[in-house]
This record gives structure tokens, C-alpha cells and sequence, in this order.
């Protein structure tokens, strides 16, 4: 597949022993600085590379060259000796590169409580930079761990004879839930714009995108989303106020949304896609509540999965989600890519086919819409439904 390569940039992914066999770890490199600027997990336990970051990027957001990840191991819950490691991967790919160690980002993802190997590591962040490259394929490989598929997205704005173009690349299957998720996302971009507007925007976007997702119900140690703009685009800087930083922030939000429903439909043991919708609500923050809480109920989700209409699940999950609205306004529509039956309206259930409404739940894709009738807020959100896969996978994820 083409994709949208940002000027400037370079991707790696190798073998450095943390697995038996796949690839282990990755580097994005920058050939000039890099604006940056990140979201990281509500977790209060944070792994030694958010730690670290969060730093760095509060002292150094205007000079960032790299980002070295390794997957297989999380260095979360590792001590002094797991933020040790951490400066040492820094360091490492910076006297590589020939830059400071100021200006490396670094993520980890994996098994909780391990220390990493750091020999391994280091030696695979040479061979790492022996084989940089201008595709992005092998970077994505290295970073997954369940994942089945590798993540990628991108697009461009096109601006007369020059463009911008912003590519995203991201892992993510499992301990999915709003306020991120065990998901790891970089998004690079050549265009022209400040730490500043790129924390407001990404901050927006993450708050609609990957905060809006839910496999499990589990919010990660190492949940990140990191975004670097080194400017080689050469086109005008990207100021609020203007229609270049709209068009951006569609840019960016069409990234992370696709990069967010890839990463759900890839959830561990997942069948189907679940997207949930709420229109005509009093507030944003009720919608938003609604269907942030009904991705997340185990009950919608095995309902789905067993293709049962249960549609008092919903209306429930939408009951208990702190939302302020009145049920017996309420219209639920069930359906997928193709159609929607009206299965409750005004406080009671709407007679409804049940092969009918089975046969609808029977597709990959499925569409819970809510209309409150009372007001003009809208959100969605993303889920996948729960299987006895997931339960298999997670009772043997250190083994």
C-alpha cells in the first residue's frame, strides 16, 4: 500500500531477541527537529518511558529527533532500575544517531514487571539504524504485540503546489478503554506548526478518537500518543483562526479515528465492530457518557457477539452511564452497514422480527443508534464484542 510519507522522515523495525521470533523494536528518526508534543494514560501507574517522556517534553518540546520503542516488555512497575533503562535506550539511539539525548522519545509495550534486556536492546538499536528507511511497514511490525495487524494510516492537505502530509502509525488489541488504552500511536507530519497548537489539537482529537474506544474495560500503564512536526513541508506556519487549522485538525482526526477503529476491530478474540451513536442529546457530555458506557458493557458486548437483539442491555448500559435524560424519549435503532430496525421508542420495546434482527446482527460491522430527543448534542464511540477468544488469549499472555 502507497501511504502519505511526511519529508524527513525514517522508519526501522528488526529482531532483537525480546521475542522468539517477530520483530522487537523500532525507531522513527526525523532528519531535522521535530515540534512534538503528547497524550499519555489516566493510569496512575505510569511505565518508565511515560515518565521519562512527559519530562522531556516539557523541557525539550521543540527538539525532537527520534523515538525508540520496544514491544514484548512494558518496563512499567521496574523500579529506578526501569527509568535507568529508559535514559540508557535514550542514550543509546542518540550517540547512534550523533544527537542528545534530549532529543529521544521513548515507549515500551508488553508484559508488566519485566526488566528489559537492555544487551539485546542495545544491539538492536544499531541494526535498527543500519536498516533505516523511508517505508513505515517494518516500524509497525515492531511494535505489535497481540495485534493481529499492523496499524497505519495517512493522508495530505494539499496546499497549491505543496502539501502536507501526516501519517499515523499505532498498536493496540487489548486493555482497551476510554482514557487510552494499552495502545501505543505516533503521528508525524512535515507541516509547519508549534508545540503549543499541536498539544491543543491533539488533545482535542485523542478526546474523540481514542478515548472513545473499548475492547475491555482496561486502562494500560503504557498508554501514549506522541505527534512530531519537523516542518520540512515548507509551507505556512499552522495558526489558529485560520482555515489551515481546521483543515489540519480534520487531517489529524481522520487519522487517529481510523487508526482508533482499526485498533477495536483488531481487539483480542474480537468478531465484530461496534459503533455506537447518540444524536438529539441535552449535552456533548451526556452523549458522549451514553456511548462511551455502552462500548463498554460486557453485556452489550456478548449480546452482540451472540447475535441477540437484547436491546434492554443498551437502555440499561445507557441508564447507569450518569447521563441526564429521559429513557421514555428514547429511540434505539439496531442495524449494520446496510440497515437499522427501530427496536424500543418511547420507554417500551418496538415489535421487531427476531431472524430478522439476527440476521442484521450476524454482519461484521454493527450500528447502535440512540436518539434522545431532547436537544442537539451528538458522540460516538467504538467497541468490539467479547468471545471466549479473548478470555483464551489473556489467560496465557505471559506464557
Amino acid at each position: 500500500m502507497k501511504y502519505h510519507i511526511p519529508k524527513g522522515f525514517k522508519f526501522a523495525g528488526v529482531h532483537c531477541g525480546i521475542k522468539r521470533k517477530r520483530k522487537d523494536l523500532g525507531i522513527i528518526y526525523s532528519l531535522s527537529s521535530c515540534n512534538a508534543a503528547g497524550v499519555f494514560t489516566k493510569n496512575i501507574v505510569k511505565a518508565a518511558p511515560l515518565i521519562y517522556n512527559m519530562k522531556i517534553l516539557e523541557r525539550n518540546p521543540n527538539d525532537i529527533r527520534a523515538i525508540i520503542v520496544n514491544s514484548g516488555i512494558a518496563n512499567a512497575c521496574t523500579g529506578k532500575k526501569g527509568l535507568e533503562n529508559t535514559f540508557e535506550m535514550a542514550n543509546e539511539t542518540a550517540l547512534n544517531l550523533k544527537v542528545s539525548a534530549e532529543n529521544v522519545l521513548v515507549a515500551s509495550t508488553g508484559v508488566i514487571g519485566t526488566q528489559l534486556p537492555m544487551q539485546k536492546i542495545k544491539a538492536g538499536i544499531m541494526k535498527a539504524i543500519d536498516s533505516l528507511e523511508e517505508n513505515p511497514s517494518n516500524f509497525a511490525f515492531s511494535i505489535m504485540t497481540t495485534d493481529k495487524i499492523p496499524k497505519i494510516s495517512s493522508t495530505k492537505i494539499e496546499l497549491g503546489e505543496k502539501v502536507i502530509n501526516l501519517l499515523g502509525i499505532a498498536k493496540g488489541s487489548g486493555m482497551i478503554h476510554p482514557n487510552m488504552a494499552t495502545m501505543l500511536s505516533f503521528i508525524l507530519t512535515d507541516a509547519n506548526i508549534s508545540p503549543e497548537n499541536l498539544k491543543k489539537l491533539l488533545k482535542k482529537s485523542v478526546d474523540e478518537t481514542y478515548n472513545m474506544i473499548d475492547v475491555d474495560g482496561d486502562t494500560s500503564t503504557n498508554d501514549m500518543v506522541i505527534i512530531l512536526a519537523n516542518g520540512s513541508s515548507e509551507t505556512p506556519e499552522i495558526l489558529p483562526g485560520t482555515e489551515l487549522y481546521n483543515e489540519f485538525f480534520e487531517a489529524l482526526n481522520h487519522i487517529n479515528a481510523e487508526l482508533a477503529k482499526t485498533i477495536v476491530k483488531d481487539g483480542e478474540g474480537a468478531t465484530k465492530l461496534i459503533e455506537a451513536k447518540v444524536i438529539n442529546a441535552p449535552t456533548k457530555e451526556d452523549a458522549k457518557k451514553i456511548v462511551r458506557t455502552v462500548v463498554s458493557s460486557n453485556l452489550v458486548k456478548t449480546a452482540i457477539y451472540g447475535g441477540d437483539a437484547n436491546w434492554g442491555r443498551i437502555v440499561a448500559a445507557a441508564g447507569y452511564s450518569g447521563a441526564n435524560f429521559d429513557y421514555e424519549k428514547m429511540a434505539l435503532y439496531i442495524g449494520n452497514i446496510e440497515e437499522a430496525i427501530k427496536v424500543f421508542d418511547n420507554g417500551t420495546e418496538c415489535p421487531f422480527d427476531e431472524e430478522h434482527a439476527k440476521k442484521i446482527l450476524s454482519n461484521d460491522c454493527i450500528s447502535l443508534l440512540l436518539d434522545l430527543k431532547q436537544g442537539e448534542a451528538s458522540a460516538r464511540a467504538w467497541g468490539s464484542d467479547l468471545t471466549e477468544k479473548y478470555v483464551e488469549i489473556n489467560g496465557r499472555y505471559r506464557t
